[in-house]
């Protein structure tokens, strides 16, 4: 083979390397990215709760919580949520039909929100909450590995938490796969 074949051969295949890369790296992350985000496995599922406690956001009528009132024997349904989360307002109405169950508590953590803004979303859309704490700076929401919010999580009675829904909830996901994790939640942990 002469030299310029050689060269000419060098070029080419400079040439078709990075784009095969690319072509690689880009199918690697569409197909990352185009899952469904609340099939992200948490390493939280079947541990105890953080040790936390979050103060009552003023002026709605119910109490803060803490770790303790997790561990009550009621399985409780934790959202995540902030006044300036339009997914949150979305699934709002969901969470107003979720208090009709008399089989658990909901309990909210209101995220890296301004306490008038949290009150003003509450009184414009209604409290479904039978307690809602302040997470000012985030870190609860941290130790229970929130992505982003809304995020959901249900908590057994002996505050472990059992299941993790990522992104807001639906009318399919509330009658379908959170009712069953709710009636799962109910049977202890061997």
């Amino acid at each position: 083979m002469s030299e310029m074949e050689t060269a000419s051969r060098r070029r080419l295949l400079l040439a078709i390397v990075p784009a095969l890369v690319f072509v690689a790296l880009a199918a690697l992350f569409w197909r990352g990215l185009s899952g469904d985000p609340s099939e992200i496995p948490s390493a939280l599922i079947g541990k105890e709760v953080p040790t936390f406690a979050l103060p009552a956001l003023d002026g709605i009528g119910v109490p803060g919580f803490d770790t303790a009132s997790l561990k009550s024997g009621r399985v409780t349904v934790v959202n995540v949520w902030a006044s300036w989360c339009v997914p949150c307002r979305q699934e709002h109405p969901l969470l107003m039909e979720l208090t009709k169950r008399q089989d658990i508590r909901l309990y909210g953590i209101d995220y890296k929100d301004e306490p008038e803004n949290a009150r003003r979303f509450i009184g414009t859309l209604g409290l479904p909450y039978a307690a809602v704490g302040i997470d000012e700076d985030g870190r609860v929401a941290i130790d229970f590995g929130v992505y982003g919010v809304p995020e959901t999580f249900i908590v057994d009675g002996a505050g472990k938490i059992r299941f993790k829904w990522i992104g807001p909830l639906t009318p399919e996901a509330l009658a379908g796969t959170l009712a069953a994790e709710i009636e799962k939640a109910k049977t202890p942990l061997p």
